[in-house]
């Protein structure tokens, strides 16, 4: 059930248990036939039945989600942004993007993903409530602001 081919050990197990049976009771091939049909569907529902009431929880729920391990990365416009769409890449990809109109060789961060298409926003947006709280932390200490003289 996790990977592809789980399914066969509960076969396998059917035939096992088949065996087992034949070598005991002296079975005709239409019995073993049936012996194992029904205790393969026997296994693989139980089987199933007691994954779906506990689960397999991933240690990396992102796993297989490539959109959503991108949000938070950064990335860099590689096709200029005309009425907020244009190109970034990231890592070895150039994906389709959304956002202000921005020009190429600008930093942006990846806030959202929808589809195949990214949510991006300028990094120095992110950035400009920080250089605010560090001006505000100055003046307020009695220290000159940074460039001031």
């Amino acid at each position: 059930m996790l990977v592809p081919g789980v399914y066969l050990l509960w076969l396998a197990i059917a035939a096992i248990i088949t065996g087992l049976l034949t070598y005991g009771f002296d079975l005709s091939l239409p019995m073993q036939v049936i012996n194992f049909s029904f205790i393969s569907l026997i296994l693989v529902f139980s089987v199933k039945r007691f994954l779906k009431d506990s689960p397999i929880v991933s240690s990396d729920p992102l796993l297989n989600n490539r959109g959503g391990r991108l949000i938070g990365q950064s990335a860099i416009v590689s096709t200029p942004f005309l009425s907020g769409e244009g190109r970034v890449r990231q890592g070895d990809s150039d994906w389709n993007a959304r956002g202000p109109d921005m020009d190429v060789g600008e930093r942006v961060r990846i806030v959202a993903v929808e589809g195949t298409v990214l949510r991006v926003e300028p990094l120095n947006l992110i950035e400009a409530p920080l250089a605010n709280e560090e001006a505000s932390s100055a003046s307020e200490t009695g220290e000159p602001k940074p460039g001031a003289n």
